[in-house]
C-alpha cells in the first residue's frame, strides 16, 4: 500500500515529527498531499495577522497625534479610512482562513477512509474473527471524525495562534521590551499548567474512545442478534446491560470534560490579570513620560487581539490531543499486516489455472493446536469430490486452504499444478466459486447478491444461476422479484433461501473450481434433489469440492473422503464406503432409518 498520511502527534504537548516519520502511515503525509490548501492557509494567516497588527499602530498614531495636538482633520480622516479598509480586507481573508483548512480536513478524511477501507479488505479472515465489528466501525467513523476536526480546526486555530503570538510578541518587544517581558512572565505559568492538563486529557480521551467502541459493538451485536434476544425474551436484560455501558460512557465523557473545562476559564482569568498589570505599569510609565498613551493603547489592542488565540489555545490543544489519540487507534489498524498476501514467491506470470488440486502431506495448525494431519489427496480437473466427517473434524479447513483463506503449516498444496503460494491471490480466487454453509448476504437487491462476484453481470447469467440453485420459484413470489432488497445479512430470507442464493452467487462466476461447503443443510430433501439435478451438468465441467453431511448429496460425487480428527480415514465411492464399517456406513444407516420414519409418519 502506498503510504500517504499525516499526524498531529506530540509528546507531552510538543510536536514530535520524528515519531510521525517512523510510522508506516503518517497523517503528516496525508496533509502534505494537499500543498495548495496549505499554502493558501499560510498566506491567509500571514495577511490576517499582519493586518491586525497594523491596525493598532494606526490607532497609536491617531491617539498620539490627538494628545499632542499635531493631528489635522484630514490626517484623522485618512487614518479612519485606512483603518476601515484594513478591517474589510482582514474580514475577507479571515473568511477564507476558515474555509480552506476545513476543506483540506475533509479531503484528508476522504483519503484516510478510502485507504483504511482498502487496507481492511486486504486483511485475513483471522483478523476479523478476532476484532469486533463495532470497534472497527467506531474507528472508521467517530475516531476519523475527531481526526478531521483536529486537522481542520487544529490547523486553522493552530497556525493563527502561533502567528499571532509570534509576530505580536516581536512587535511588542520592539516597541517596549519591559512591557513585553511583563506580559510574557504572566503567561509562562499558564503554559506549564496547560501541558499538565493535556497529559491527563490524553489518557482520558483514550479510555473514552474505547468505551465508545464498547457501546457501538454492543449495539451492533444486539441488532444483529435481535431474533435471538426476542426468542429468549431478553429485551429488558439487554437494555439493562446497555444502560450500564451508556452510564460508563457518560461518566468517562464527564471526566474528560472536567479536565478540559479547567483551561478556558483559567485562561480568561489570566488575561484579565494581564490587562490590569498592563494598565498599572503602562499608566505609571505614561505619568513618568517614558511612553505615550498611544503606546499603551497599542499594547492593550495587541493584548485584546491575542485574547482569542490565547483563549482558544486550550481548545485547540485539546482538539490536537483528541486527534492524536484517535489517530493512534486508526494507525493500529494500518499497522496490521495480512498474513496471506502476494510475496516474493508469487509468480506474476501465472494467469490461468486448469482446476487440478493436490494436497501433499498437508498439516494445519491453528493457535497451537493441530487441526489437519498429513493430508494427501489429488483431485484432477473436472472431478467432483465429496467430503464428509463428524462436526469439527476439519472439512471446512481443508477446502479453505484451496482459496488461501489460511496457509498450510506443513506440506505442499498445489492448484492448477502450481504451489498455491506462487499463484497471485487475485488469479487464484478469480478461478474459485465459494459457497459457505453460513452465507453472508448484503443489504442490497437479490440481483446484486447473486451477481456479486461478476465484473459485468447480465440478466441472462443471473437467471441461469438462480435456476441452478432452484431459486426462480421463490423469486417469482417476491414482491419486487430480483429487485427485492434483502435485510441485513439477508435476514428477510429463510435459511434455505440464503444458502441457495449463495450457490447462485458461486456458480454465476462459472469458476474453474467450485467449493460448496454444506450448502444444502437448510433445504428439504425434495429441494435438495432438484438442486442436485441441475448442479450435475455444472459440476461435470469443473472441479468441485462438495462438503456435506447428507449421504443423499454425497452419492452424486465421483469420490468421497471421510475426515475424522483431521485425518482422512476412508475414501472411495458411495457404494464402496457403504460396504466398509466406519463413519460413512453408520451415517448412511442412520439417515435411511430417519427417512423411513419420516415416510411412515
Amino acid at each position: 500500500m502506498e503510504t500517504k498520511s499525516s499526524a498531529l502527534v506530540f509528546r507531552g504537548g510538543v510536536f514530535n515529527f520524528e515519531e510521525l516519520n517512523s510510522n508506516p502511515v503518517s497523517l503528516k503525509n496525508y496533509i502534505a498531499a494537499h500543498k495548495a490548501e496549505i499554502a493558501l492557509t499560510c498566506v491567509c494567516v500571514l495577511v490576517t495577522v499582519g493586518v491586525n497588527l497594523i491596525m493598532p499602530y494606526l490607532m497609536r498614531l491617531a491617539i498620539d497625534g490627538l494628545t499632542g495636538g499635531t493631528l489635522t482633520h484630514a490626517e484623522l480622516w485618512r487614518y479612519v479610512l485606512i483603518y476601515a479598509g484594513l478591517a474589510v480586507f482582514s474580514v475577507w481573508f479571515a473568511r477564507q482562513l476558515r474555509a480552506i483548512p476545513l476543506k483540506l480536513s475533509h479531503k484528508v478524511e476522504y483519503d484516510v477512509r478510502r485507504d483504511l477501507f482498502a487496507h481492511l479488505t486486504r486483511l485475513d479472515a483471522e483478523f476479523f474473527r478476532k476484532e469486533r465489528t463495532g470497534d472497527l466501525m467506531t474507528r472508521m467513523s467517530s475516531d476519523l471524525t475527531i481526526v478531521t476536526d483536529a486537522i481542520g480546526q487544529g490547523l486553522l486555530q493552530g497556525l493563527r495562534t502561533i502567528a499571532a503570538l509570534l509576530f505580536a510578541s516581536i512587535v511588542m518587544v520592539w516597541i517596549d521590551a519591559n512591557l513585553a517581558l511583563l506580559i510574557f512572565s504572566l503567561y509562562l505559568p499558564i503554559i506549564i499548567f496547560f501541558f499538565l492538563v493535556l497529559n491527563v486529557m490524553r489518557d482520558r480521551q483514550k479510555v473514552l474512545q474505547e468505551q465508545v467502541s464498547e457501546v457501538s459493538n454492543f449495539a451492533q451485536e444486539s441488532f444483529s442478534g435481535i431474533r435471538c434476544i426476542k426468542g429468549f425474551a431478553l429485551e429488558k436484560r439487554r437494555s439493562g446491560f446497555f444502560d450500564l455501558l451508556n452510564r460508563g460512557l457518560i461518566r468517562k465523557t464527564l471526566q474528560l470534560q472536567t479536565a478540559r473545562q479547567l483551561l478556558w476559564p483559567l485562561m480568561a482569568f489570566w488575561f484579565s490579570i494581564g490587562t490590569l498589570f498592563l494598565l498599572y505599569v503602562g499608566g505609571r510609565q505614561v505619568i513618568r513620560g517614558t511612553v505615550s498613551v498611544g503606546v499603551v493603547v497599542q499594547f492593550l489592542q495587541y493584548l485584546l487581539y491575542m485574547q482569542w488565540p490565547l483563549l482558544s489555545l486550550s481548545w485547540t490543544l485539546s482538539l490536537l490531543q483528541r486527534g492524536r489519540v484517535s489517530w493512534q487507534r486508526i494507525l493500529e489498524l494500518f499497522r496490521r499486516k495480512p498474513k496471506i498476501a502476494d510475496s516474493a514467491e508469487t509468480d506474476s506470470g501465472i494467469t490461468g489455472l486448469d482446476g487440478s488440486i493436490e494436497w501433499r502431506d498437508v498439516s494445519l495448525e491453528i493457535d497451537g493446536a493441530r487441526r489437519l494431519h498429513n493430508i494427501s489427496l489429488s483431485v484432477p480437473p473436472g472431478k467432483t469430490i465429496g467430503i464428509t466427517g463428524p462436526t469439527g473434524c476439519g472439512k471446512t479447513l481443508l477446502v479453505s486452504l484451496v482459496a488461501r483463506l489460511m496457509d498450510v503449516t506443513e506440506g505442499t498444496l498445489k492448484v492448477g499444478g502450481h504451489p498455491v503460494r506462487t499463484i497471485p491471490l487475485d488469479v487464484l480466487r478469480r478461478h474459485i466459486g465459494f459457497a459457505a454453509q453460513e452465507p453472508v448476504l448484503f443489504s442490497r437487491t437479490l440481483e446484486h447478491n447473486i451477481a456479486f462476484g461478476l465484473n459485468a453481470p447480465g440478466q441472462e447469467t443471473v437467471d441461469w444461476a438462480a435456476d441452478i440453485a432452484h431459486l426462480n420459484g421463490d423469486i417469482a413470489g417476491f414482491p419486487e422479484h430480483y429487485q427485492t432488497v434483502l435485510g441485513e445479512r439477508g435476514v428477510t430470507l429463510s435459511g434455505g433461501q440464503r444458502q441457495r442464493t449463495s450457490i447462485s452467487r458461486a456458480v454465476a462466476r462459472r469458476p474453474q473450481i467450485l467449493i460448496l461447503d454444506d450448502v444444502l443443510s437448510a433445504v428439504d430433501t425434495q429441494t435438495e434433489a432438484a438442486i442436485m439435478a441441475k448442479l450435475q451438468p455444472v459440476m461435470k465441467n469443473r472441479t468441485c469440492l462438495f462438503v456435506s453431511h447428507r449421504v443423499s448429496t454425497l452419492r452424486y460425487t465421483d469420490e468421497i473422503i471421510v475426515i475424522e480428527e483431521g485425518r482422512i480415514t476412508r475414501r472411495g465411492t458411495h457404494d464402496e464406503l457403504v460396504r466398509q464399517p466406519g463413519y460413512y456406513s453408520e451415517l448412511n444407516t442412520l439417515q435411511q432409518l430417519q427417512q423411513k420414519l419420516e415416510e411412515g409418519s
